[in-house]
C-alpha cells in the first residue's frame, strides 16, 4: 500500500530523529500539525521536514507544538490528598530504604514538584529522590526554572503557596528546597528503555492519546518499572481496562498496585 505525504512524513521522523508519532492518535496529531503548518507557513510536509534536515532547533518547535503541556500542581487534589495520606505512608512504611519516584511525561513540572512537597512533609530529604521526563526539551528547560503563573496554582492550599513558593513579579518560584531532590531529564515513552525499581510512577492524562496498542505496550512496562507492590497513579480522565492483564489492581480509582 502507498503511504500517503504525511505517512512518509511520520516515517522521515522515527527514521532520521527517533520520534515515533504512529503511536499517537492520527486525527488529533494531524490536526495539531496541520495548524502547525499553517502558521509558519509551510505549504506541504516534504516542505516541512526539509526545513528540519536543516535547521535542528525546527525539530524540538514542531515537538513542542503537538505536545500537549497543560497541568498544574495538585490536579485533582482529591486524588493528592489520597496520595498523602493513604498511598505514600503505605509506600514508606513498606520500603525502609529510599524511595524512587517517576514523574513520567511530567510536562512544565508542576506534578513532580507537587510530589516533593508532599514528600518533604512525610520524609527526610536524602530519603527519597524523584525522577521527571518529557519528550519535550524546551518544556523541560522552563521545569528546570520552576516559576510559574497563577494559573498553574489554582488548586494549591493557601499555606502551601505561603511555604513552598516566592512570590516575585507576579509569578510563583517555586523554593529551593522542593526542587533539590527532582531530576529531569529528556525521555521518550515509545522508543527509549525505562528505569527500575521505582516504588511510584505517576503518569496523569497523557495515555489518552496514545493508541490502544501502544497503552498496552506503556503499562506493561511500567509494570516492569515497579518494584513489587509499587503504585501506578494515572489521570482523571484515563482508567486501566483489565487491569489484571496487565498485573495490576486497582488499590482506589485511579491508584493501580503491582501484583
Amino acid at each position: 500500500m502507498n503511504q500517503t505525504e504525511y505517512e512518509v512524513f511520520l516515517t522521515h521522523l522515527k527514521n532520521h530523529y527517533c520520534i515515533d508519532l504512529f503511536s499517537y492518535k492520527q486525527s488529533q496529531l494531524q490536526r495539531r500539525i496541520d495548524s502547525y503548518m499553517v502558521r509558519k507557513g509551510y505549504e506541504s510536509y516534504r516542505e516541512l521536514f526539509q526545513k528540519m534536515k536543516c535547521d535542528s532547533d525546527s525539530v524540538e518547535e514542531l515537538i513542542e507544538n503537538i505536545t500537549i503541556n497543560v497541568s498544574n500542581f495538585f490536579r485533582n487534589k482529591e486524588k493528592w490528598e489520597i496520595l498523602q495520606k493513604e498511598i505514600l505512608p503505605y509506600v514508606i512504611k513498606k520500603n525502609r530504604g529510599k524511595i524512587k519516584i517517576w514523574s513520567a511525561a511530567c510536562s512544565s513540572g508542576e506534578e513532580p514538584y507537587t510530589l516533593s512537597i508532599i514528600l518533604s512533609g512525610l520524609l527526610p530529604s536524602h530519603q527519597y529522590e524523584i525522577i521527571a521526563t518529557d519528550l519535550d526539551s524546551q518544556i523541560l528547560d522552563k521545569a528546570k526554572k520552576g516559576i510559574y503563573h497563577e494559573r498553574s496554582m489554582i488548586e494549591v492550599p493557601k499555606e502551601v503557596k505561603l511555604h513552598c513558593f516566592d512570590y516575585v513579579d507576579g509569578m510563583y518560584r517555586i523554593k529551593e528546597k522542593y526542587k533539590r531532590n527532582v531530576r529531569f531529564q529528556k525521555h521518550d515513552l515509545l522508543l527509549q528503555s525505562y528505569g527500575v525499581n521505582y516504588h511510584l510512577i505517576t503518569c496523569r492524562n497523557v495515555m489518552i492519546y496514545f493508541t490502544e496498542q501502544a497503552k498496552d505496550s506503556i503499562y506493561k512496562r511500567f509494570n516492569k518499572a515497579l518494584v513489587q507492590d509499587g503504585i501506578l497513579f494515572i489521570g482523571g480522565s484515563e482508567q486501566i481496562i483489565a487491569p489484571n492483564s496487565y498485573q495490576f489492581k486497582v488499590t482506589d480509582k485511579f491508584f493501580y498496585q503491582k501484583i
